[in-house]
This record gives C-alpha cells, sequence and structure tokens, in this order.
C-alpha cells in the first residue's frame, strides 16, 4: 500500500535571517524546481534571490571558445527573463557562480572551499535562512554538487539555514515526513517563465540539449524536502 504524506506549507523562515535563496544548477532549474516558491516568497516580501552554479554552456557540446562564450551569455539573459516572469517584475542579470557546465569541483578542493565562502557570505548580507536546492538523488552531477554546497554552507551557518531540496530528474519517491509544498503558481507563469529559455527549447544555437516539451508545463505549485 503506497504511503501518503500530508505536505506541510512552506512558509517564511523565522528570526533576523528570514529569507530564501534560490540554488540552481543551471539556468532553466530555477523554473522547473522552485517556480513557485520563488513567486510566494516575492509576493510575501521574502525572496533574497537566484544564484547560478555552472555557466549552463554544456547543453550544446562541440562548440568553438567564441560561440561558447555566446551560449554562457544568452543563458544569463534567459535567466533574468525568466526570473522576471516568476517574480512579476524587472529582474537584474544573475549572479552565477562561475562552474564550468558538467564540471563541478571536488569537495575540500580550493575552488569547492572558494565557492562555500562565497554562498556563506552572500547569505549573511542578504538574511537568508533558508536555501532551495536541486536534489542529492538527481541524475546529473551539477545538481548533486549543488546539493552538496547547500548542505555545507548550512553546516558553516550553525542551524540557521534550513535547506529544502527540490527533485527534477530524479525518478526516485521520496515520500518523507519532511515534505513541503510551495503555494501554486497562477496558470501559465511557469510555462512562460520556461519559454524564456530558448536555448533549451529551440534549435535556436543548433544541436543540443532540448528540454521535454511537457517538462514543467502542467505543475503548479513546486514539491520540496527538507534535509537540514
Amino acid at each position: 500500500r503506497p504511503m501518503v504524506v500530508a505536505r506541510r506549507a512552506i512558509g517564511q523562515p523565522r528570526g533576523g535571517r528570514n529569507r530564501l535563496l534560490v540554488l540552481a544548477p543551471h539556468p532553466d532549474d530555477e523554473t522547473l524546481g522552485a517556480g513557485g516558491l520563488i513567486r510566494q516568497s516575492v509576493g510575501e516580501g521574502w525572496y533574497a534571490g537566484t544564484l547560478f552554479l555552472t555557466d549552463g554552456g554544456a547543453s550544446h557540446p562541440d562548440r568553438e571558445a567564441g560561440a561558447r562564450a555566446r551560449l554562457i551569455r544568452a543563458r544569463r539573459r534567459e535567466a533574468r527573463r525568466a526570473l522576471s516572469c516568476l517574480t512579476g517584475r524587472v529582474e537584474p542579470l544573475p549572479e552565477m557562480l562561475g562552474w564550468r557546465d558538467a564540471h563541478p569541483f571536488a569537495p575540500e578542493s580550493v575552488r569547492w572551499r572558494a565557492t562555500v565562502r562565497r554562498v556563506c557570505a552572500w547569505c549573511r548580507r542578504h538574511r537568508v535562512g533558508m536555501i532551495a536546492v536541486s536534489s542529492i538523488v538527481d541524475t546529473h552531477c551539477d545538481h548533486v554538487a549543488a546539493a552538496q554546497l547547500a548542505r555545507e554552507v548550512a553546516g558553516q551557518n550553525r542551524g540557521a539555514i534550513r535547506v529544502l531540496e527540490y527533485a527534477i530528474w530524479s525518478q526516485r519517491a521520496r515520500a518523507t515526513r519532511a515534505s513541503r509544498c510551495s503555494r501554486p503558481l497562477p496558470a501559465g507563469i511557469r510555462r512562460r517563465a520556461l519559454a524564456a529559455h530558448r536555448s533549451q527549447r529551440s534549435a535556436v544555437y543548433g544541436a543540443g540539449f532540448r528540454l521535454p516539451f511537457d517538462a514543467g508545463w502542467t505543475a503548479r505549485a513546486d514539491f520540496l524536502e527538507k534535509v537540514a
């Protein structure tokens, strides 16, 4: 008999660190996994921002250096348009942490430690008390690395930050008592935000990765798991 889990609504963190950071492995993951939560936190006044772990440049492999650089710039602009759809306001160009797509740094490496310090400082500056990040059981190395990074940042902050994970590519059911649910997005918002990621949904940049046609188009709310 399948387990029935009552999902708890996600609310604003309490205390002085009461804002949300969305940590996305690539541009488009913020829309697929946390679009509803972004919209909710903006409406309720506790959205701090979205950081992207990688440059997104591996979605179209075997491109010469200049073309790859143009793709990376395009993906950043696409992320800005998608975030503007989700927030309902004009967003600045988002901050990227500069990892090369599909080449995560090893935990405890120099670049890993530098990123941990950078995200910890960002969280202190923006009073972050919750990080929404890709699931550690997702079947992509960057998604796993983002989850590990969020957990380490939370550990460095000694319980001041909660971590919620959103699953994108993992099929494994994670029915636990820690399940959380965002408020539903208004109809069509996620669809428009995903359409902003043109490089991932069309042949505008040639042969490469394509999001499935129906990916994220019918989901209204986000479902996340509390892990820390």
